[in-house]
């Protein structure tokens, strides 16, 4: 069985439209929206509300890990639209993200699983998922002889994206799963090699309970994203390879693997 997996999509509509060619399973573990773009800081959802020049100054006090004048920033750009409540503000970036969903679940392929990634807004997909396009948040679904379990979702962090989860809640999802034969997910286990971006020079958050719940249950595979440059993109933990299927938005195509 040929399964093509992708993560962190992030705008890449055109070559998601082909990412299953030559599949059995299609996979999408979450990322769809392109709120900022890293590598070109004209691209996305900030850039289209305050220029380049927003987004490029706004990039590198996050690659700093200045969070408190990142935010000082947003705070600055939204006050020179002359808006200052964050409902107002919301409302302004949900018709962006709308408009960004509409294209993507259009192109994402069908029949496809997906769970969510920590830059996503789970309310709004019901209003574009297409006919065959499923998606798994916390469950289990059966693939021939083997058992799948998906979590979508990342852990709370200073980077205040969509979707961020307590360790707790996150920990009683993937509690919840029982033994799977294969894991997908969007963020890693809690391991250091696979949770530092080499890039942003920084760790992103990885989860201990995903950690625990792989040495306890040996799942064949664990496929994640989430770190767009990873100082490893796979490792073992025990009998389970555990692989960052990479950033599809850079790299344009999926992860491909025989199960």
């Amino acid at each position: 069985m040929r399964v093509h997996v992708v993560s962190d999509v992030h705008g890449a509509g055109e070559a998601l439209a082909r990412a299953a060619d030559g599949s059995d399973v299609f996979v999408c573990l979450g990322d769809l929206i392109l709120f900022l773009d890293y590598d070109d800081p004209s691209r996305g959802i900030f850039a289209d509300l305050f220029g380049s020049d927003y987004a490029r100054a706004y990039i590198e006090a996050r690659t700093a890990n200045d969070f408190d004048r990142a935010r000082e920033l947003s705070s600055a750009a939204w006050a020179g639209r002359g808006i200052a409540d964050s409902g107002q503000r919301w409302t302004v970036m949900q018709a962006m993200v709308e408009q960004q969903y509409e294209e993507l679940f259009a192109a994402m392929p069908s029949p496809a699983v997906l769970t969510y990634g920590n830059v996503d807004v789970p309310g709004l997909w019901p209003q574009f998922l297409r006919a065959g396009q499923t998606v798994v948040d916390g469950g289990v679904v059966e693939v021939g002889t083997m058992r799948w379990g998906f979590v979508g979702g990342g852990l709370v962090s200073p980077m205040r994206t969509p979707y961020e989860i307590p360790e707790v809640d996150f920990a009683r999802k993937v509690a919840d799963l029982e033994p799977v034969d294969v894991l997908f997910t969007h963020i890693p286990p809690a391991i250091a090699d696979l949770t530092y971006d080499v890039v942003a020079r920084r760790f992103e958050v990885g989860s201990l309970a995903l950690l625990e719940y792989i040495r306890d249950v040996q799942p064949r595979y664990h496929l994640f994203g989430h770190v767009h440059q990873p100082l490893a993109r796979r490792t073992r933990i025990g009998r389970t390879e555990c692989v960052n299927v990479g950033h599809f938005n850079a790299l344009r195509r999926p992860f491909m693997i025989d199960l």
